[in-house]
């Protein structure tokens, strides 16, 4: 067993859940006792944990058959921040700095570093963390796969292999219907998961949120189809695509969330438009959460065991303030300032869109003249 000065540490996660964060756990809590003899302490429902001190052991038994599990064993939640606290008080929400309550139950728990297995919110936080002066490691989570960094984050695979399911069997109902499908994919700001499950999936109009798209450039594309003699036709648009005019569709805005605003229903009114420009049958589908449930995928659960692996080597090394990161097939880390900076968003020139595009799917974009 190799000697390191860390005694304990304290992991939690934090933000929405997805497949493979169990893994990350999994391996964060063999790899400290088998490795090092070092103790975890699980931080219950995100930084709520650490706020009000609410945290567990966690041993081998634990772990123990998680692997495979969707979820978070720990619980979690997108709406504690130390930084942004909301505490009701009169029937009115207000927002309260308690990060150095957050820090003391640290110091009082006798944690040598954290571990915030996390997208940008939580890696966020965990960055001003850091800047007060706790020893923090972070772990990328996000289905969203929009952290700087690292190539892929956990989570994403399962969420594509979901919504290419849902629209593999979209396909023979508007096929035997000659309907319009639009299906509408998580994605707030980058269109990863649109683009990878709509290229896989066989969609024909495939809409991110960095290519603004024309509904009649899109109804183009559908009647063009039917010319063609193809009577259906696929749509899948992420959440948080844009028209022509920089418009969002939002669902409605909770202002205690780390990120107020959400997106949805934005494939309703796709499928209202499409349905009155081309006069046909439209049907709307919205996978919503199901993106997010449902056990890793083999290559989640391996990426989310070499991210835990990878995080406690961060942590015995006292290598803080890095997140762990998957880069040319390795798993490395990057400073958690540089994963934060800026959102990884799909780029014009990224091969799969070009791909696509090649291979006759519509982006939405009324064609230059």
């Amino acid at each position: 067993m190799a000697k390191t000065s860390i005694k304990r540490i304290g992991i939690l996660t934090g933000g929405g859940d997805c497949p493979g964060l169990n893994a990350v756990i999994r391996a964060v809590v063999k790899t400290a006792i088998l490795d090092y003899g070092v103790q975890v302490m699980g931080i219950l429902n995100g930084f709520e944990g650490l706020i009000d001190d609410k945290m567990r052991p966690l041993g081998m038994k634990d772990v123990s058959g998680i692997l495979p599990l969707g979820g978070t064993i720990l619980g979690t939640s997108n709406t504690a921040n130390p930084f942004r606290h909301p505490v009701r008080n009169n029937g009115e929400i207000e927002f309260k700095d308690v990060s150095d309550q957050a820090i003391q139950v640290f110091h009082e728990e006798s944690l040598d570093a954290l571990v915030l297995i996390g997208g940008d919110g939580t890696q966020n936080i965990g960055f001003k963390l850091s800047e007060k002066g706790v020893p923090v490691v972070g772990v990328p989570k996000t289905i969203d796969n929009d952290l700087q960094g690292t190539e892929v984050t956990f989570g994403y695979d399962t969420a594509v292999r979901t919504a290419c399911e849902a629209i593999d069997k979209l396909h023979t109902t508007a096929e035997s219907h000659h309907r319009i499908m639009v299906v509408e994919v998580m994605g707030r700001y980058a269109g990863w998961i649109a683009l990878g499950a709509g290229v896989s999936g066989g969609g024909d109009v495939i809409l991110i949120p960095e290519i603004p798209y024309s509904i009649d450039a899109v109804a183009e594309k559908i009647m063009e189809r039917k010319r063609r003699g193809k009577n259906f036709s696929i749509v899948v648009v992420a959440e948080g695509a844009k028209n022509d005019k920089g418009e969002l569709v939002v669902q409605k805005t909770i202002e205690e969330s780390t990120d107020p605003i959400r997106l949805g229903g934005i494939s309703h009114v796709i499928g209202s438009k499409l349905e009155e420009i081309t006069g046909q049958e439209t049907r709307v589908t919205v996978l919503g959460h199901l993106q997010r449930g449902g056990s890793p995928t083999p290559f989640d659960r391996n990426l989310a065991t070499m991210f835990g692996w990878k995080a406690v080597q961060l942590v015995v090394e006292e290598k803080f303030n890095q997140m762990a990161a998957y880069q040319g097939g390795i798993v490395t880390s990057v400073p958690i300032q540089t994963a934060i900076e800026n959102l990884k968003t799909v780029p014009p020139d990224n091969e799969l869109l070009l791909a696509a595009r090649s291979t006759g799917v519509s982006f939405g974009e009324l064609e230059k003249k």
